[in-house]
């Protein structure tokens, strides 16, 4: 099935690609972030996860908006990544950026799982 304009898809996956987009974003503003935190925030695994992410959701809506018929597959994917991305941010203790993302992350996953699962 392909979409063409937003009008096309349904709600829940133009929400899913918004989803994605504001999750690619506050990955990268937190990469940034923790780099500049430094500590644990700029462990070499969490910069990788927060940079995972960042690439898997902005694969995923570019997935979605394509109209792929592999998307199910890849937002699966993203859903596990934005999952161990918030789990590894949550580590992070009292912290409002890492919060932030946390909370970002697990919306995204629940849409990109929502998405897998009607593929």
């Amino acid at each position: 099935m392909t979409h063409h304009s937003a009008a096309d898809r349904p709600q829940t996956m133009n929400e899913c690609i918004d989803n994605c987009t504001q999750c690619h974003a506050i990955c990268l503003e937190t990469i940034n972030y923790c780099l500049t935190k430094g500590g644990a925030h700029a462990a070499p695994e969490h910069i990788s996860l927060l940079a995972a992410c960042a690439d898997i959701c902005a694969t995923s809506a570019d997935a979605m908006l394509r109209g792929t018929s592999v998307h199910g597959v890849i937002c699966g994917a993203c859903a596990e990544i934005c999952r161990r991305c918030a789990d590894s941010c949550e580590s992070m203790g009292e912290d409002e950026q890492m919060k932030r993302c946390a909370e970002i992350c697990r919306r995204c996953a629940d849409s990109c799982e929502a998405m897998a699962s009607a593929a």
